[in-house]
């Protein structure tokens, strides 16, 4: 973990310690550990765009309850990106941001961009912050999961008996591929018609590295791993699916498939439970990881990690800025939330934690609270807000570590 300092102040950071709880919230009941704190990070929080900010401010509370109840310290700067960032600032991803994110101990982002920004050139988009974040962070395999929860099974738009059960982690490349191959630009074909082009490009040690991402996190679920590619059309596939091949013999315990990606995406909605891990470039991982996540019953539902070989950790939900309901208290925490809960266990260690925030979150749906995007007839309709309030309820009622011990 990044070593723990006290920086210099910039204007939009707003640094804060918290060993304690939110407070506040009347009907809230305040369970703090005893003692000096056993660990102290840093989390960088970046709200960004559209319901970025709301879903942030939920994920926050629970962090800080969460880390409460384990003994934990957190010290949080919320900083810009994206959007916020290209009006206040003129660019996507400024460099304090940068500076304070790669200092931190991990990164929590909301969500980016929206129509306000869609006519800019490329380098002014908020996406370009993004992948300028990532590629700045180090980060190159991303975990997807797409879990069907038994609470929310009917919210899938496959049949339940297709859609139960289904438990899925996509590993994703996340710093190469056609989103940053060069040469990419665009030019005039022999014809004198404008053309666009990009370059799908992959060396062997970006495809080693996230393949023995991919072999590990296949050991610690099912055992099974699916690699994704297109080696029938694509060079670069070719390559993947041998240096894939190599690096399977370091793992006999992993059970090794291929897939072509147009089988996978039909599979994928044909029989969703045949898979474990899947592990793939950055394009198609992009694709099948949103496809996957729809299994689920909503993409409002579904965390990230972003991971590299050292430094913090990017957790993001993979839900999109929404800023058609921005500020109408109607998008749904839980992918934040559990987002958190993914930095907690992948980026700071901290398992017990993580473990409380997802249980705490299973517990709320038990309740029957929903969002607009889950909410089915006879269950209890909410807003952003609320669905965070009730999740720290739940947090709140369980069991501080230190009474434990």
């Amino acid at each position: 973990m990044a070593s723990l300092q006290l920086r210099s102040s910039f204007p939009f950071r707003t640094p804060t310690w918290t060993s304690n709880p939110p407070i506040g919230r009347s009907s809230l009941r305040v369970r703090c550990s005893a003692g000096p704190p056993k660990n102290r990070y840093s989390v960088t929080l970046l709200p960004g765009d559209g319901i970025g900010p709301e879903v942030i401010s939920v994920a926050k509370d629970v962090l800080s309850l969460s880390a409460s109840l384990e003994g934990i310290a957190l010290q949080f700067e919320e900083m810009r990106v994206g959007g916020a960032a290209i009006d206040a600032d003129g660019v996507p991803l400024p460099e304090e941001t940068l500076s304070v994110a790669r200092q931190s101990d991990a990164v929590l982002l909301g969500a980016i961009g929206g129509y306000k920004w869609d006519s800019n050139v490329r380098e002014l988009k908020p996406e370009t912050g993004l992948l300028k974040l990532r590629e700045g962070l180090g980060v190159f395999a991303n975990l997807r999961p797409a879990t069907v929860l038994p609470q929310l099974v009917d919210s899938s738009t496959l049949k339940r008996e297709v859609a139960e059960g289904v438990d899925i982690m996509v590993v994703r490349e996340l710093t190469g591929g056609i989103y940053f191959g060069n040469p990419r630009g665009f030019g005039k074909n022999d014809n004198g018609e404008d053309i666009g082009f990009n370059t799908e490009v992959y060396a062997a040690s970006e495809i080693d590295r996230i393949a023995h991402i991919a072999f590990e996190t296949a050991r610690k679920r099912r055992g099974r791993l699916c690699s994704v590619d297109k080696a029938n059309v694509l060079e670069a596939s070719v390559l993947w699916r041998k240096r894939v091949t190599n690096v399977a013999s370091e793992y006999p315990d992993v059970q090794l498939s291929h897939m072509y990606v147009d089988n996978a995406a039909m599979q994928l909605v044909r029989d969703p439970k045949q898979f474990d891990t899947i592990v793939t470039n950055n394009i198609f991982g992009d694709i099948l990881s949103d496809e996957a996540s729809m299994i689920t019953g909503s993409i409002g539902m579904l965390p990230s990690a972003s991971l590299g070989e050292s430094g913090p950790g990017l957790f993001e939900p993979i839900h999109g800025s929404a800023p058609d309901i921005a500020g109408q208290d109607e998008a749904n925490p839980l992918a934040t939330v559990l987002s958190a809960a993914m930095l907690l266990r992948y980026g700071l260690g901290e398992e017990n934690a993580a473990k409380r925030i997802e249980n705490a979150v299973l517990e709320t749906l038990d309740k029957g609270f929903r969002t607009g995007d889950i909410f089915s007839a006879g269950k209890v309709l909410v807003g952003c807000r609320r669905m965070g309030e009730e999740v720290l309820k739940s947090l709140d009622s369980q069991i501080p570590a230190t009474a434990r011990s």
